[in-house]
């Protein structure tokens, strides 16, 4: 196995990248620069000069392959550095204390040669020239290099098990601890929900548009199959429309398979109470390791279409991580109950799953769940690593209350701001008709129907707003942290389980009309995830008791 520079001594040498990425990056490069390229070869035709082609490629070429000569790096007893630049020389160094999430990906060109490219996190934001990334390294010691720059955050590291493992080959990343378990597994039958999101429209408005800026729409309108079409019938004319939207709905839902199967293929999520290991991928297989010591809740997202059709999204709230941190993909609402299930109950303790049956076999009743509580101070998060190294028998299934716990309705006045909010509108649109009718504006009957119409859905969107608006509060216990749990939204619904110690602030906001209504909305600020969690439409005389039973005797004066 290759030297990777990670022994005792305070001067490690400097490392070059392995000699395989010279075969790499020139195909990267010449990818990323194929326009450049089109653009050379339309010069030289335009010229007669065929060789501006070529010197356009030598230069892409020869550029790709300086990178081996100019990046190095090594990894100290202290730090990780990592040297790059040509003409602009540039140095990196990451603190190992500081080291969050080491994360493995190989596209296909990169699994053929046998090797990989890591990038280090710190759990902050960075510029794609700010990262450190070391593309590319032999699969074989990466690995290893992986679990001894993850070591502070492991109580052990089992170097016996690394050297056997490879998990960019075997699909099974080495672990730091033998409590593993699997708490998410992707199935080939869960590629019908990915339609039900607007990924396949991200994919192919892009190219449509570009068609259509180079003259295919001009064209499109100008053909004879066009002209036929507005020769015809009204008839035929709504078969074409209808069509139409069928095909785009066609190709929209291949985009967006192709996209799911791609991407999260053969997706495994494993816990090994220290870490969250993540594996997925078709042709670019990606590793990313979470540190769980930064591990603040969930969020389960439930777009309409999605929650229609019985299935949802999860995600990690992360400090210092990206706000949607994915664990699974759009899924059955059971595998994202499970898996959210797991990921709550506290460190090291027994399962949702055993901690039931158990439950059932003894005849206990599930725990009170607690309504909510609020407040307006700031004051330093509590520590939560003590809910983290507790023996696996000692807690019976909190993980499972918090991801089922039934939720506290905001009550009338939060259920009428909904239908006020959505039809209000739609009734100013009517009256203004009404009185442009009676101005002796003329127009046609038939205009009634869009204010009728759009008031029946408004409506229906404001019952299920209401629906999905609530919230709890779960109180902690001998061996879990107080949860917060949010939920609110229609079209995108999203519930939030928040531990309450990583709360380091409450604001308890009101508008003018929230002040005549005696409603407030809670906000919960917290340094993880999307910073701010709000409690939408509270009675007032609830958010206090809600701050309270969150985050007991902190309070503050009102």
């Amino acid at each position: 196995m290759p030297d990777n520079g990670i022994g005792p001594g305070a001067d490690q040498p400097w490392l070059r990248l392995d000699k395989r990425m010279l075969l790499v990056h020139p195909v990267t490069e010449v990818v990323k620069f194929i326009p450049v390229l089109i653009g050379s070869v339309i010069l030289g035709t335009n010229t007669g000069n065929h060789l501006w082609g070529l010197i356009a490629l030598a230069l892409i070429v020869g550029f790709a392959l300086t990178r081996w000569f100019t990046t190095t790096y090594r990894v100290g007893p202290t730090h990780v550095e990592l040297r790059t630049g040509l003409i602009q020389r540039k140095k990196l160094s990451v603190p190992r204390s500081r080291i969050r999430s080491v994360d493995i990906e190989a596209d296909l060109l990169h699994r053929v040669l046998g090797l990989a490219v890591l990038a280090i996190g710190t759990g902050q934001h960075a510029d794609s020239s700010e990262k450190f990334k070391l593309d590319a390294l032999d699969a074989d010691a990466v690995p290893p290099l992986r679990a001894a720059l993850l070591a502070h955050t492991s109580a052990r590291v089992s170097s016996a098990a690394q050297e056997s493992v490879d998990p960019l080959r075997k699909g099974l990343p080495e672990y730091a601890s033998g409590n593993v378990r699997e708490i998410g597994h992707w199935q080939a039958s869960w590629v019908r929900y990915a339609p039900l999101s607007l990924t396949g429209f991200a994919i192919i408005a892009p190219i449509v548009g570009v068609t259509f800026q180079y003259g295919f729409g001009q064209v499109l309108f100008s053909s004879d199959a066009v002209h036929s079409i507005e020769d015809g019938s009204a008839a035929l004319i709504a078969v074409a429309i209808a069509l139409l939207i069928l095909a785009i709905v066609v190709i929209v839902s291949l985009a967006a398979c192709a996209r799911y199967l791609a991407t999260y293929f053969g997706l495994r999520v494993l816990d090994n109470d220290r870490t969250l290991h993540l594996r997925h991928g078709l042709f670019t297989t990606r590793q990313i390791t979470l540190d769980l010591a930064r591990f603040r809740g969930a969020t389960v997202n439930e777009p309409l279409l999605l929650r229609l059709a019985g299935a949802a999204e999860l995600e990690a709230i992360m400090t210092g991580q990206s706000p949607r941190q994915k664990i699974l993909p759009q899924a059955p609402r059971a595998a994202i109950e499970r898996t959210l299930a797991e990921l709550l109950v506290p460190r090291g303790a027994e399962s949702p799953d055993i901690a039931a049956s158990r439950i059932a076999r003894a005849g206990i009743a599930s725990p009170d769940r607690a309504t909510g509580d609020i407040s307006t101070t700031e004051f330093p998060p509590a520590s939560t690593t003590k809910d983290r190294a507790l023996p696996r028998e000692s807690v019976t299934g909190q993980g499972a209350t918090v991801s089922t716990a039934p939720l506290v309705a905001h009550g009338p006045v939060a259920r009428r701001r909904r239908y006020t909010r959505a039809l209000s509108p739609i009734l100013i649109g009517a009256a203004a008709m009404l009185i442009f009718s009676l101005t002796g504006v003329d127009f046609s009957p038939w205009w009634w129907l869009l204010p009728a119409l759009t008031a029946l859905i408004a409506a229906a969107l404001a019952a299920d707003r209401y629906r999905g608006l609530g919230h709890a509060v779960l109180p902690a216990t001998e061996h879990s942290p107080a949860w917060l749990i949010t939920r609110s939204g229609s079209l995108d619904r999203d519930r939030d389980c928040l531990e309450a110690p990583g709360i380091i602030g409450w604001t308890v906001r009101q508008s003018f009309w929230q002040r005549r209504s005696g409603i407030a909305t809670v906000v919960a600020a917290t340094a993880a995830g999307k910073k701010r969690y709000h409690v939408v439409d509270i009675p007032l005389e609830q958010a206090w008791e809600l701050i309270e039973s969150a985050t007991p005797g902190r309070l503050g004066t009102r």
